[in-house]
């Protein structure tokens, strides 16, 4: 199964209420951290939705 990285880059405190649970669904805490997810459709969804806070890690 593919593998996607996910690294907070932007703070959430003055992001929306529905971005920031999307953010701890992720399972991001600290910006700078870096999760490992699996890559199907809805991570990507997840990801497109905050794509402002996150970047994809290569």
């Amino acid at each position: 199964m593919a593998t996607v990285k996910v690294k907070l880059v932007k703070s959430t405190i003055g992001a929306l209420p529905k971005h920031r649970k999307t953010i701890e669904a992720l399972g991001l805490k600290k910006i700078g951290q870096v999760v490992e997810k699996q890559d199907n459709p809805q991570m990507r969804g997840m990801v497109n939705q905050v794509c402002h806070l996150v970047e994809i890690v290569e």
